[in-house]
């Protein structure tokens, strides 16, 4: 699984496509999603229909035909945007200085969705992989205005980002849905800027193929699983550029960001996007916080499968019968593990009463299940024996 954007720089393609998962999920891209077919709708009405005599004698029509899509597109289109990822190119070190100028240019173009207007300044989600690494952000609207932006936060958990813009030039915005009705077979729109600003705004139409689907994520590309991500799986054909894009309801309502596509050869039609149930929470940390509070017991920890058999008895004296759990590395001074009393090599197995087998299954009970300032009770083998713990949560910094 790679980043997926429209972009110019050998680097960020190289970024972007290089990385692969195993399994189903193998060459899983985030990008952003466009979506093929006709929706449900039924066109409403037909009005100023014409007919002319061409100079060749044949007769030609024009028919004017408005659907629940065209309606839908045109109210909310204008709440879609491309945002243009600006990075400094790397200097020749051979030139001189005086003739050197850094100038930031182009390494990637996604989409983004306006969601809010305060004051003088308006709000736009996008992923968090379209501004990666960028100096400067620039953003597109519908009618080719060019706006700074501000990236508030992002959060490459659930590769969400927040920027701000000035917002006097900005009338739409997109009304946020509720991402947990959605039902297979329903109908949905997809705007973005597919292979760059060159076709922004495109629309394109589909279904919801499933809902909470689980993808693996690779988030420091060592090739291990660190986090699954929940999305919404369409029926979409995706391109580079549509990452950030607005995945639209039957009513208008903004329902998912387009985010990822499964790519194989042997594999059409499946598109991801973040439900936007899932979104808001983490879109109003970005914004207020510029960061996701998230809790942390303050450990450095190994899954236990990753340890040679020989030191899981030599050193670390668990009986035969452990064999999945959590190795703790190192523990932070003054931290909630450090003042229940846990240490190095102690192996936790268990937390509030569920086992836990893999540092996966502990991210995912921490970050989905628990909050700075809980309470989580531990067991943890230390010796060869099972020992309990009671640690407070603070903020993973």
């Amino acid at each position: 699984m790679g980043y997926y954007n429209s972009s110019k720089s050998e680097k960020s393609k190289k970024g972007y496509f290089a990385s692969s998962f195993t399994g189903l999920i193998a060459g899983a891209l985030l990008v952003g999603v466009i979506l093929p077919s006709v929706t449900d709708g039924e066109i409403e009405s037909v009005a100023a229909t014409s007919h002319n005599q061409g100079v060749s004698g044949l007769q030609t029509s024009s028919t004017v035909v408005t659907s629940d899509v065209t309606e839908i597109v045109e109210e909310t289109s204008g709440a879609v945007v491309g945002v243009t990822n600006l990075q400094v190119a790397q200097q020749n070190p051979f030139a001189s200085q005086t003739s050197q100028k850094a100038e930031s240019k182009e390494a990637g173009v996604g989409s983004g969705v306006i969601y809010k207007k305060d004051g003088e300044m308006a709000y736009i989600v996008t992923n968090n992989h379209v501004v990666e690494g960028a100096q400067d952000v620039m953003v597109t609207l519908e009618d080719g205005t060019e706006l700074d932006a501000e990236v508030l936060g992002t959060d490459i958990w659930t590769d969400l980002a927040v920027l701000k813009v000035a917002g006097e030039n900005i009338e739409t915005v997109a009304e946020f849905g509720d991402s947990s009705v959605l039902q297979a077979g329903e109908p949905v729109i997809a705007i973005g800027n597919p292979l760059g600003l060159q076709f922004s705004g495109s629309v394109t139409t589909g279904v919801i193929s499933g809902t909470e689907r689980l993808v693996p994520l690779d988030i420091n590309q060592d090739g291990t699983e660190d986090w699954q991500s929940e999305v919404l799986q369409t029926d979409a054909a995706i391109s580079p550029g549509n990452s950030g894009g607005a995945l639209i309801n039957a009513q208008g309502q903004l329902i998912g960001i387009n985010s990822m596509k499964i790519s194989q050869e042997a594999v059409e039609g499946i598109g991801l996007a973040i439900p936007i149930n899932t979104a808001i929470p983490v879109i109003s940390d970005l914004e207020a916080e510029g960061a996701v509070h998230r809790p942390s017991m303050g450990i450095a920890i190994l899954d236990l499968a990753e340890v040679p058999a020989q030191y899981r008895s030599s050193q670390l004296n668990l009986p035969t019968d452990v064999e999945d759990g959590i190795v703790v590395q190192t523990v932070a001074d003054d931290s909630g593990a450090a003042q229940a009393g846990m240490e190095a090599y102690d192996v936790i197995v268990e937390l509030d009463g569920k086992p836990v087998r893999s540092v996966l299954e502990l991210r995912q009970y921490l970050y989905n299940e628990t909050k700075v300032g809980d309470t989580l009770d531990v067991k943890a083998y230390r010796n060869g024996e099972l020992q309990n713990f009671e640690l407070v949560l603070s903020e993973n910094k």
